[in-house]
């Protein structure tokens, strides 16, 4: 049948030949236009023959990253029984994914190969598609049994488990909660509890709590996790291959995950790590399939895997915001991408131009930001009772929660009401008593030996001040309430004296000024003005009235202009009894400016025997979406870069591709003899960090030697060594290099997403330094299957990650019994705390 419409229609080349335009012809395998159009071709390009007409259509797509404007190499007979293919970065061996297309349907609703169904392919590229399926088979198999396999090891609370475990049960109770990290995943192993019949009843308050004892479904919980890590490495295979290199070097790539102890563990625990990066790995999936349709721009499925790319870096970004480096891995290759398609040469007019940036901002730009947003919708709309993350959101916030405590018991204040004030950030209580400021400080500056005012975290009398007026108010009725931007006198009821500050340096900052008190004064005194103060109220409108409890406000001094702050460290010497320091700060903006009134004292006066009866619980307010969603952002960045606290397994980066240390996740009572520590597999994180050094060496050495005039790598082969292998370094070092500029907490699992893309670098390493490979790309600028010899070579790759894993294994699986020499011959190095 195939011969017979051969017959009719005629040659592959003659067919190609009938749908040229009268300027094409067609010689030795390539398009050229006829000498009508010289002139015209030397000016733009010598690709526009193949953008500006159908023949394009009929050669077979070279890679992402590889083509380039010089290289005009196209199929002679596409449609024909050739086994060649000239796809040399992201299309070698084009993998039909519709035979695989089950494996990744939870998050492609479509991942078929535009050619699948070709009647016309060959009988060879079916056997290695069915050979790919299988591979990813096996892989996907493995990768599930390595991460199912005792599964309910550890039995209790495992590192971070603790947190995600309790906020998986605020979920489940509606409950809210802050965290430093976007909702997606926590959402997805709230929804994964739900399904299961999980109550949120175990409370996860310290490592090593038991689940059995407790009844937790930790198991089933575990699971969800497992099954996202065992797609992974599926994932990796793909993209290896959609790059085109061979089963050998994808197989690599693909099994440098699999038998990782630092993947194996992280994505069998109750963590946030399985999806994010799953869907990183899927974004540069998605990304590499687009790219390779971008001769057939504008269809259906160049549309298709645009969308898909832009939808799986959301999900990425909504997992941890460490995904906003996979967002710039692909938005740096979509700039690189555009600006060569700027190129006069290449022939575009400018509004076509216009159109593909167009298409990139809506599907890599809008897209994700509307997904990102939804996903905060989905959180605020199911949190929605008062709970442990009050009190990092402003009142205003706090007030659209139900049974939140500033709806329920809130009190308007009054003047001649004794408060007890509280800084929001460090909850310790305004505070002042008879001790005073030392004559010197150790630095040699002088004090005012005013009254200490201090910041003390206990209940105690000296934390009572009285509101006084500074101008007539009503003996009673609503003009006793004290409002926004109102100017207050506080004063001190055991002492008697007035909250003051004046210019003079505090104890501990002299940029700062100090805060005392002062005796009562007649009106007329110059110093009655320093005793005043305004209370701004934060997020309120004029004449808003000043609450308990419901009220963030800052105490600005009415003549200086500075506001009242505090911190805990570093606290007041001897002089000062190890209490918080309080001064008076100038930069308005900052949040740890904000006090609350914690409590109105009662006591039997006859202003506290008029007031009224405190009121009964308001209705929960109304706040907009996107109020309560940049509040959140701003509050998540914040409390990311103040996570700077010391913590005995925090690690800098430099270590990390070495193994230099690892994290102590779970111990046993000592009689059982089991822990988990999180350490990658050395061979397989060592033989990355060879393979990174070997490619950077590569270029080096590649570009010395073009300076000199030599060009010791064929063109066809540099091209796809510094495109495909510099994409995946690119990716490497955008998911690495950023922690070097934070200043907070750092931990080895930091570096999982970057040791992923040094596993990529690890499989196409072998496939450009093999001289086969090398051969065949000179001859015929495609790279097929490995021979013996490779095969081999991948055969004791293997072996050595499966001793490594199995070497480390016992730790990564909590393997119990292990005798002291046993767990010494495991510490390979000294830094390793075990």
């Amino acid at each position: 049948e195939h011969k017979a419409k051969m017959r009719a229609t005629g040659s592959s080349n003659e067919r190609l030949a009938s749908r040229r335009t009268p300027y094409q012809t067609r010689e030795s395998g390539n398009i050229r236009l006829s000498k009508k159009q010289n002139h015209d071709h030397e000016r733009a390009g010598p690709d526009i023959d193949v953008q500006r007409h159908s023949a394009k259509r009929d050669a077979l797509s070279r890679s992402a990253l590889t083509e380039h404007y010089d290289d005009r190499v196209y199929r002679n007979d596409y449609q024909s029984s050739d086994k060649r293919t000239t796809d040399y970065y992201f299309g070698a061996n084009k993998v039909g994914h519709s035979r695989y297309i089950c494996l990744f349907v939870i998050f492609f609703l479509s991942l078929g190969d535009e050619t699948a169904h070709d009647p016309n392919k060959s009988d060879d590229l079916c056997a290695y598609r069915r050979k790919d399926f299988l591979l990813m088979l096996f892989i996907g198999l493995l990768a599930a049994l390595l991460r199912f396999k005792n599964i309910a090891d550890p039995p209790g609370i495992a590192f971070d488990e603790v947190h995600f475990g309790k906020f998986l049960s605020f979920y489940l109770k509606r409950q809210y909660f802050f965290d430093v990290h976007p909702p997606l995943a926590k959402l997805m192993l709230a929804a994964h509890a739900w399904l299961i019949g999980y109550k949120g009843d175990f409370a996860f308050e310290n490592i090593g709590d038991d689940y059995i004892a407790s009844n937790v479904p930790y198991v089933e919980l575990r699971a969800f996790s497992a099954i996202l890590g065992s797609l992974t490495p599926i994932l990796v295979y793909a993209i290896m291959k959609e790059s085109g290199y061979p089963a050998f070097a994808s197989t690599i790539s693909a099994l440098l995950i699999v038998f990782d102890n630092a993947h194996i563990l992280h994505t069998r625990l109750i963590l946030l790590d399985a999806p994010l990066i799953l869907f990183a790995t899927c974004s540069i999936f998605a990304y590499i399939k687009f790219y390779k349709l971008r001769y057939n721009e504008f269809t259906r499925p160049w549309w298709t895997w645009l969308t898909l790319t832009g939808l799986a870096l959301s999900l990425t970004i909504s997992c941890k915001l460490v995904g906003l480096f996979t967002f710039f891995t692909i938005g740096s290759a979509v700039a690189l991408d555009l600006w060569d398609m700027l190129d006069i040469r290449r022939g575009h007019p400018l509004d076509h131009i216009g159109h593909h940036v167009m298409a990139r901002i809506i599907c890599l730009i809008i897209l994700p930001f509307c997904v990102y947003l939804f996903w905060f919708w989905v959180h605020f709309a199911v949190l929605t009772h008062s709970g442990t993350g009050d009190d990092f959101m402003s009142a205003s916030f706090q007030q659209t929660l139900i049974d939140s405590p500033l709806t329920l018991s809130a009190e308007e204040i009054r003047y001649n009401d004794t408060l007890i004030i509280q800084h929001r950030a460090t909850k310790c209580y305004l505070h002042s008593h008879l001790h005073r400021y030392p004559v010197k400080y150790d630095d040699g500056r002088v004090s005012s030996q005013g009254q200490q005012v201090t910041c003390y975290p206990h209940d105690d009398l000296n934390n009572h001040w009285l509101i006084e007026a500074t101008q007539p108010v009503p003996t009673s009725g609503r003009g006793q309430i004290v409002r926004h931007n109102d100017v207050i006198r506080l004063k001190h009821r055991l002492t008697d004296s007035y909250l003051y500050t004046h210019d003079v340096a505090s104890p501990s900052m002299p940029t700062h000024q100090e805060f005392t008190t002062w005796p009562d004064v007649a009106q007329t005194d110059e110093a009655y003005n320093a005793t005043k103060w305004e209370v701004v109220i934060d997020d309120a409108h004029a004449g808003q009235q000043w609450k308990t409890k419901a009220s963030h406000f800052q105490l600005v001094h009415h003549v200086t202009r500075v506001a009242m702050w505090t911190r805990n460290l570093p606290a007041l010497p001897g002089w000062g009894f190890g209490q918080q320091e309080v001064n008076g700060h100038k930069m308005y903006h900052d949040k740890t400016l904000f006090w609350v009134a914690a409590d109105i004292v009662r006591d039997n006066t006859t202003s506290h025997a008029s007031r009224p009866p405190p009121p009964k619980a308001k209705k929960v307010q109304n706040r907009s979406f996107f109020k309560k969603y940049f509040e959140v952002q701003v509050a998540m960045l914040q409390h990311n870069v103040d996570l700077t606290e010391y913590h005995p397994y925090a690690s800098p980066p430099i270590n990390w591709p070495f193994l230099l240390t690892g994290v102590s996740f779970w111990t046993s009572a000592p009689d059982l003899r089991r822990q988990v520590y999180m350490i990658g597999n050395p061979a397989g994180w060592w033989y990355c960090v060879m393979a990174l050094s070997v490619i950077a060496g590569v270029f080096g050495a590649d570009q010395f030697a073009r300076r000199r005039g030599y060009s010791p790598i064929e063109t066809p082969v540099r091209n796809r060594l510094y495109r495909s292998g510099g994409f995946f370094i690119m990716a490497w070092a955008n998911h690495y290099l950023p922690f070097f500029l934070m200043n907070r907490q750092t931990f080895l699992h930091h570096y999982l997403p970057a040791h992923l893309f040094s596993a990529l670098v690890a499989g196409c390493q072998p496939s450009h330094l093999d001289h086969w490979a090398n051969d065949q790309a000179k001859a015929k600028m495609i790279v097929t299957e490995s021979p013996k010899e490779t095969i081999l070579m991948v055969g004791i790759t293997i072996l050595f990650l499966f001793a490594g894993f199995n070497f480390i294994a016992p730790l990564t699986y909590g393997t119990p019994g292990l005798e002291a020499d046993q767990v010494n011959r495991r510490r390979l190095l000294s830094s390793w705390t075990l």
